[in-house]
């Protein structure tokens, strides 16, 4: 389960809203929010989801009963107050079927 709390800040005039996003308390230590992106043309965003924290290249996931593959993990990094901090957690999926297409052809073209 995702919980969402948006939290706003006021500044020298300017309103910033902030998005946390975290899963149950008792599964932090293990499983943590990462937006999850179809990156077949046109990309389409599948939403947050609340995933093992050592999540790979090549693994499997199922989400609305479809199955796809991470072929890329992205965290991102902000420098603020000269500190980097963790600014968003993203999987780059595709289909099953389509991540097997893309390792064939890829061998052809080395192959060739």
């Amino acid at each position: 389960m995702v919980t969402a709390a948006v939290g706003t800040s006021v500044g020298i005039g300017v309103v910033r809203r902030s998005l946390q996003v975290s899963c149950r308390k008792r599964d932090r230590d293990h499983i943590c929010p990462y937006n999850v992106l179809e990156i077949t043309p046109p990309p389409t965003n599948l939403g947050v989801r609340c995933l093992p924290v050592n999540m790979q290249c090549g693994e499997s996931i199922t989400i609305e009963d479809q199955t796809y593959t991470i072929s890329a993990v992205v965290h991102r990094y902000q420098l603020r107050r000269g500190k980097y901090q963790p600014t968003e957690k993203r999987l780059d999926v595709l289909s099953s079927g389509r991540y097997i297409l893309n390792l064939y052809l890829d061998n052809l073209l080395q192959q060739s």
